[in-house]
């Protein structure tokens, strides 16, 4: 298997590459959106005008010394402020781009933007559009499957409600509907059912990735979970503060459920359980800190590992926490999962889009025809993963 050093870390000064696409089109085109979506003042455009020039055409700058975390973002980046943002390693810079974005409109400093989340407009359109109808709808034709079917379907929804985040669509243009019949590459879910019989006293930890459209069947899946007896506890992880355009905080979970609870039928079963399941603590939202950091989960601190380990198993959510969980390198992509996970404090599941260059534990022939077919097929969001370990 090989060892870190074998493998590259993911950088963007490649031309041509999905890293580089990143920082040229995708990031400029988010720091004007978010300029445009709320009425900042002339304080918040200045600093988001200046973001922009700086990963354009300067070099990485480092936190104020007054900033709240200015000494975890030192030692954090230490080495990479003074150069170019496309020097730097793939995962650390879109990290601190974010920092640094939330940052530019006053998120942290006291006043009156402090605490507002600048993708909020974003994610409240999602979370009130057809797409979510329809996933709320969809619930009530699953209310009496075939043995098995329903825990597949809302499985695999969650696994494609990660298909097209907000980040993703800026610059893909894919709607959320598109793609039908999509292949999973691999596919571990007799496995996670596995760690789950009915019954058992399970703790599941779930750790989300986006809001809206697949917070939605994460909240769903967990409902079933607890419901059906698969789970005795759920504890859902969320990010403390807005961070990669739609990742999910408390206030995401909140609004995910409301939706919930507004609509009918199964929908609003499953909202009123959920809410309710919160209550009596069978179901717990946490949102620790180094959900955003720059790190990968082998530098996890020790309390999060110990609550990981006192779990059943951990379901993690979409492509950044894979590329975290595996990290964000060069690996072949038959490099085994079960050997870049070997570290995870108890047995972990990734249900994962395929949105970035980063994939592990194919079989040779898989990638064959992959590599075969000419197409982007690491990046574009059509192709997924459920890949268990432990």
């Amino acid at each position: 298997m090989p060892t870190a050093d074998d493998a590259p870390e993911i950088v963007s000064s490649e031309p041509g590459s999905f890293a580089r696409g990143v920082w040229a089109e995708r990031h400029p085109a988010l720091v004007r959106q978010v300029r445009d979506a709320s009425p900042y003042g002339p304080a918040q455009h200045r600093a988001l005008d200046a973001l922009l020039a700086e990963i354009a055409d300067g070099v990485i700058e480092p936190l104020a010394p007054d900033a709240h975390d200015h000494d975890r973002w030192r030692a954090w980046g230490r080495g990479h402020y003074g150069t170019s943002w496309f020097d730097a390693p793939f995962l650390w810079a879109e990290s601190y781009f974010y920092r640094r974005l939330l940052g530019a409109v006053g998120y942290f400093t006291p006043g009156p933007w402090q605490g507002v989340d600048p993708f909020a407009p974003f994610k409240q359109a999602e979370l009130a559009g057809p797409a979510v109808d329809g996933e709320l709808a969809a619930l009530d034709a699953l209310a009496d499957p075939a043995p098995g079917e329903r825990e597949r379907a809302l499985l695999h929804a969650s696994l494609w409600g990660n298909r097209a985040d907000l980040g993703f669509r800026i610059t893909s243009g894919r709607t959320h509907e598109e793609g039908a019949g999509r292949p999973l590459l691999v596919d571990d879910s007799d496995r996670l059912w596995s760690l789950l019989p009915e019954g058992a006293a399970a703790t599941v930890h779930l750790v989300a990735d986006n809001a809206g459209p697949e917070l939605v069947p994460d909240l769903v899946l967990l409902d079933h979970l607890l419901h059906h007896g698969r789970a005795a506890r759920a504890v859902l992880h969320v990010k403390p503060c807005p961070y990669y355009v739609s990742d999910a905080t408390t206030t995401d979970v909140v609004d995910a459920l409301r939706r919930l609870r507004r609509a009918d039928g199964q929908a609003a079963t499953a909202g009123t359980r959920l809410w309710s399941a919160l209550a009596d603590g069978r179901l717990e939202v946490r949102a620790h800190a180094f959900f955003c950091a720059p790190l990968p989960y082998d530098a996890m601190p020790d309390d999060l590992r110990r609550e990981f380990a006192d779990g059943t198993v951990t379901l993690l959510k979409g492509d950044l926490n894979y590329r975290r969980l595996v990290g964000d390198r060069h690996w072949p992509a038959t490099t085994p999962f079960a050997g870049r996970t070997a570290f995870f404090p108890g047995p972990v599941a990734a249900l994962r889009t395929l949105k970035s260059d980063v994939v592990v534990g194919l079989d040779a022939r898989t990638l064959s025809t992959l590599e075969d077919s000419g197409r982007p097929w690491r990046t574009s969001g059509t192709h997924a993963v459920i890949q268990v370990s432990g």
